[in-house]
């Protein structure tokens, strides 16, 4: 999934160029690219596909070269992850109804792609051969209040993989007193919002949770890779409910399971947990910039581009950000305003500027 827009990464992240095409951790690679690479080691390069806004199809097919145009799959509106994982997965479905399907966001740092592979074996093993719908649940390392948290329980049947748990409940973005008791209570995982199912039991579960979308997509089955596909895509997708895969279905479903995962996961949606991921000097001064000069300044997060000079002097905390001629300052503690931010920017400024 290569659709948003990563309004928390603003001003560096644009909605003409969204984070997940941005070399945010500087390793050369772009967060896309990153992603498309750790998939080729599960499946074909083939079997990996694109779903992303259409107005980011030229720098996907300039990103990942190779890749087949038909498998970039192009959402003329944004309507949230559930219809965008409907679009994809009835589109497999049509050219493998046995298919098993691993659902991913594209911005997300994992370390340790060895385990991040075993976790995924693990859960096709399970799709394959049971009706479920499976999560990747990340243990918590902090009282976080940006995540959503999943409950579990044991299994009601004896598990051949110990990390597999049932579901119990969801709960999205809690404060942070429940954030803090879902952390003593040891039966909380994160939500890493990546999901493997097979074709069948997320077509079932749509139908059942879902049936508004469920009958849109299924509409679609004998359009879908032929020449008339983007024409009935860009007729539906328009009219689909604007609803997370999580509200729609995970939330309803009975059959939904989560493996607990170190795999070294981050969703990098805030400049707060890029701070985390990123080299820092000797006052804990994370610098992405060939030009800063800090004096009496601890804790903070500075971006800019090599070309520009910055002198800070006296900060604690901060988010010091410049891009193409936008600065942003604001206390790490903070960060969640903004969104709020970029909405203002867009009321008051127009949307140059976001």
């Amino acid at each position: 999934m290569a659709g948003g827009i990563g309004s928390r990464f603003w001003p560096v992240s644009r909605v003409s160029m969204p984070k997940q095409f941005i070399d945010i951790l500087g390793t050369g690679k772009t967060l896309l690219q990153q992603t498309y690479d750790r998939f080729k080691r599960i499946c074909p390069k083939e079997n990996i596909f694109i779903i992303t806004n259409d107005t980011y199809e030229k720098i996907v097919l300039e990103q990942l070269v190779g890749i087949n145009p038909n498998n970039v799959l192009l959402e003329p509106a944004r309507r949230n992850t559930a219809p965008c994982i409907a679009y994809a997965c009835y589109k497999i479905s049509s050219i493998n109804p046995k298919a098993n399907i691993v659902v991913a966001p594209s911005d997300h740092l994992i370390l340790k792609e060895d385990t991040f592979i075993k976790a995924i074996k693990s859960c096709y093993k399970k799709a394959e051969s049971e009706d479920c719908l499976l999560t990747l649940g990340i243990k918590p390392t902090r009282p976080d209040t940006g995540y959503g948290y999943i409950q579990f329980v044991n299994s009601p049947t004896k598990e051949k993989d110990i990390r597999m748990k049932k579901v119990k409940t969801f709960t999205e973005k809690p404060d942070l007193d429940m954030a803090n008791f879902f952390m003593e209570s040891g039966d909380f995982l994160w939500n890493s919002g990546i999901f493997i199912w097979s074709a069948r039991s997320i077509i079932i579960a749509f139908s059942i949770h879902m049936p508004d979308i469920a009958m849109m997509f299924k509409n679609g089955l004998n359009i879908y890779n032929t020449t008339k596909e983007k024409e009935f895509i860009n007729e539906v997708y328009p009219q689909c409910k604007n609803i997370s895969i999580d509200y729609a279905i995970l939330e309803k479903a009975t059959n939904v399971y989560v493996r607990s995962s170190a795999i070294g996961w981050s969703d990098l949606g805030t400049w707060g947990s890029l701070y985390q991921h990123i080299e820092k000097d000797k006052k804990n001064n994370a610098i992405v910039g060939k030009n800063v000069m800090l004096y009496d300044s601890e804790n903070c997060i500075v971006n800019v581009p090599n070309n520009k000079l910055v002198v800070l002097e006296g900060l604690s905390g901060y988010i010091v950000v410049e891009s193409d001629n936008i600065l942003l300052i604001c206390k790490k503690e903070e960060e969640q305003h903004i969104r709020q931010f970029v909405n203002d920017v867009k009321t008051k400024k127009g949307d140059k500027y976001v």
